[in-house]
């Protein structure tokens, strides 16, 4: 029991560490990867909210850890975005996400403390969280898309539906975690501001066609044959979202997904 709970203690301090503290990062960047760090933070700081709807469920430290690596990683992609010589976007931009990245972090803190603490969410602090989760990612897919925009930058219009759908999945995966592990879904979403799963599904759909359609290696082709049939096993609890289904089937299939469409990325990128 100690050691429980030395381990989560440790795993705390690294996100209360973060949230003060800068990590290294590359001090020159081509466009290309500040376009790719503003999408990994994207999608990691979903995957951390993803990790905390079911740490308020369960309290397991592996789901607190699944929470610090999250954050670690959005944290190693806000460091480098800083660092970048770019100059794709304004040191105002960049401070103003950063911003609302801190933000995010102590209410991450502070929502994580409180389940250690009381054995349960508190649901005003919970609500602060998921808010400030859609402000700080409407703002970074805004700026995503001013830096995707300017002439220093340009992407395939394949990786780009690839992101869009890695952003989407990520997305679908905390609302639907959400909804899985409270009874009080809604105050957990900030929903008032979001689309419905359903809706998201179906944006999904269209972005895995556009990623799917167009000459593909036999690597390629493999890598989007495995998302496809791992999309078409979940689809529907997505779209059907009030039905009951097993929450770690649709969680695991989902990061499959995630790795598949990290994976497909990388190849698109490499192919003349």
């Amino acid at each position: 029991m100690e050691d429980t709970r030395l381990r989560v203690r440790s795993l705390v301090a690294a996100l209360i560490l973060l949230a003060i503290t800068s990590l290294g990062a590359r001090a020159q960047e081509t466009a290309g990867e500040f376009l790719s760090d503003l999408h990994e933070f994207r999608v990691n700081n979903y995957m951390a909210l993803d990790a905390y709807y079911r740490f308020s469920a369960n309290g397991d430290t592996d789901t607190l850890n699944e929470i610090v690596v999250g954050i670690n990683a959005a944290n190693d992609a806000m460091n480098t975005i800083i660092a970048s010589t770019t100059g794709i976007l304004s040191p105002e931009q960049i401070e103003g996400l950063n911003q609302e990245f801190d933000r995010f972090k102590n209410l991450m803190r502070s929502n994580i403390n409180d389940v250690r603490n009381t054995g349960y969410p508190d649901l005003r602090l919970a609500s602060d969280m998921a808010n400030q989760a859609v402000t700080m990612n409407d703002m970074a897919t805004e700026l995503y898309q001013v830096a995707q925009e300017s002439s220093q930058t340009e992407t395939k219009p394949r990786v780009e539906a690839a992101r869009s759908a890695a952003v989407k999945m990520a997305q679908m995966m905390a609302k639907y975690s959400a909804r899985t592990n409270s009874s009080v879904s809604q105050t957990f979403q900030g929903s008032a501001t979001e689309k419905a799963l359903d809706e998201q599904a179906r944006e999904f759909d269209q972005l895995l066609a556009t990623v799917m359609r167009g000459d593909s290696g036999a690597d390629l082709k493999d890598v989007m044959e495995d998302i496809s049939s791992k999309w078409e096993f979940i689809r529907g609890s997505y779209i059907n979202y009030n039905e009951r289904n097993v929450g770690f089937v649709i969680d695991r299939y989902s990061k499959g997904i995630l790795q598949g469409l990290a994976t497909t990325i990388e190849l698109l990128q490499n192919n003349a």
